[in-house]
């Protein structure tokens, strides 16, 4: 596709758009004093553009989304303090014994220097009498009621504050830190790449409205040519030294000028409209461009740089290039992603501490009351065996890392290719324009001679309509041609990575 009908498809789209578009809400203070100067310069539709674009503001968003997940990563380095805390009811007590207990007792015995049962002795031989279970008798006993061994749990609060402090995880918080950091990079890098593209459009629908301005001028004055011609066959037919159908050839050729005007004024009118909703302003804003009556001083600023041939340097349009960046970020991310997957392999080992406390308690007999204690420790978590799921994730992240340096070799690739486009694309745009400018120079001096000719009878209308239409084309031709210039070199800066400049 031509640049000529890449620009001719783009502003069908933008007059579309602008038809569909609603009124926009409010207008900054910016796009206020523009509107009020009269005069609104390519500079400041750009200005606007990018303070009102919808999705330059959705990017700035993604842009602090990705800053504060920077932050929320860099706390990973800093102990984390948690509390947890609730309450239980139970339904039933909690009980040490099922029934009373009865427990032997011991005393001293000198002879043995130690203590003995006191059991129930035989008093015939003196010996310890067993029970009808086979076990000895206590003589005494001491009695344990099982009231005294039973607690109430019925409310039970607890609770506890922990601490918890990463040593070493394996490198995965470094990476986090570095991925976050890639991404907040490649956030404003793509906010910068769509900045340059806003400003793409900017200038596209600017031109459009100074081409179809101009196109609207030479409209009016094609048809002042055939309306004064019209009027000299109709004079002429008056007098019999022109035919019926002259003049009808001459009618017609007037009547299809003028509806050409009407289609011009109408795109002249829809092309304001786009420009004004790419702007962020109402599509019914009335303003007038800088260049309206001025392109031929806009293009001859840019004219003396068509001598410049000279390579650029590819290495600074690398540096330059927000997309480059962009996929340079991307790399970054994959490279720590592998990283990630690596931690995953490796010990984790991480320090604690915590107060934990309760209601009822068992530091001190059971007791219903908050009390608690501290407690220090160490975590170590050490991956043995999983099947080599873990290499897997390892391997399948060097893929990913790999994908990302050949995309950065193939968008330096097509980058380089699509600044040579553009180099030639704009010495091509110039070479047109100075054809145009060597056209123009003959259609005038044609028409003036046919002019001259019809005046001496020498020429037919058929003649001097040629003559006209012949006008007509180059002088189109050059304000084509002017705007190829200004917007090839828009497509060559943006190629070079300094249109945002």
């Amino acid at each position: 596709m031509s640049f000529k009908a890449f620009f001719s498809a783009t502003g069908s789209i933008l007059l579309f758009l602008a038809a569909m578009a609603s009124m926009a809400p409010a207008l900054c203070a910016q796009t206020a004093s523009a509107t009020a100067a009269g005069a609104v310069t390519l500079d400041s539709c750009r200005a606007m553009a990018l303070a009102n674009n919808k999705q330059l503001m959705m990017s700035r968003a993604r842009i602090d989304k990705a800053h504060y997940q920077n932050k929320e990563a860099f706390a990973a380095y800093l102990p984390g303090i948690d509390f947890a805390g609730g309450y239980m009811y139970n339904q039933r007590e909690l009980s040490i014994f099922s029934s009373d207990q009865l427990l032997p007792i011991k005393t001293f015995d000198p002879a043995t220097q130690s203590y003995q049962f006191n059991l129930v002795k035989n008093p015939v031989t003196g010996e310890p009498i067993k029970g009808p279970d086979g076990q000895y008798i206590p003589e005494t006993v001491a009695l344990i009621p099982k009231e005294a061994m039973t607690y109430d749990i019925h409310n039970v609060f607890f609770g506890a504050i922990t601490l918890t402090q990463p040593v070493f995880m394996g490198g995965k918080i470094v990476a986090m830190n570095k991925i976050t950091k890639a991404a907040e990079k490649a956030a404003r890098e793509l906010h910068n790449l769509e900045a340059e593209n806003v400003i793409y459009a900017v200038d596209a629908a600017y031109w459009q409205v100074v081409s179809l301005k101009a196109k609207e001028s030479l409209a009016e004055s094609f048809v002042n040519l055939l309306d004064s011609l019209s009027t000299n066959v109709h004079l002429m037919y008056d007098e019999g030294v022109a035919t019926r159908s002259d003049m009808l050839s001459v009618d017609v050729k007037l009547n299809a000028a003028e509806v050409d005007l009407t289609k011009v004024r109408n795109g002249l009118v829809l092309s304001r409209m786009a420009l004004a909703q790419v702007c962020g302003l109402p599509v019914d804003a009335a303003f007038t461009l800088a260049d309206e009556d001025n392109l031929d001083t806009a293009v001859q600023e840019l004219v003396p740089t068509a001598t410049d041939s000279s390579a650029p340097d590819m290495q600074d349009v690398y540096n330059r290039r927000p997309d480059l960046r962009a996929l340079d970020a991307a790399a970054e991310v994959a490279r720590q992603q592998k990283r990630v997957a690596l931690s995953t392999m490796l010990p984790n080992v991480a320090l604690v501490g915590s107060y934990s406390f309760s209601n009822p308690n068992m530091f001190d007999g059971f007791s219903k009351k908050f009390k608690g204690a501290f407690s220090v420790g160490a975590m170590v978590s050490i991956p043995i065996w999983h099947w080599g799921g873990k290499y897997y994730k390892y391997r399948a992240a060097e893929a990913d890392e790999l994908v990302s340096k050949l995309k950065i070799e193939d968008a330096r690739e097509k980058i380089s290719l699509q600044v040579s486009q553009a180099s030639f694309k704009t010495q091509e745009a110039y070479k047109t324009y100075d054809a145009t400018m060597e056209n123009l120079r003959k259609a005038d001096e044609n028409l003036r001679s046919a002019n001259l000719a019809f005046r001496e009878g020498v020429a037919t209308t058929d003649n001097v309509m040629a003559a006209q239409t012949a006008w007509l084309k180059a002088h189109s031709e050059q304000v084509d041609a002017m705007i190829d210039v200004r917007l090839c070199q828009t497509y060559l800066s943006k190629a070079l990575g300094t249109l945002a400049d």
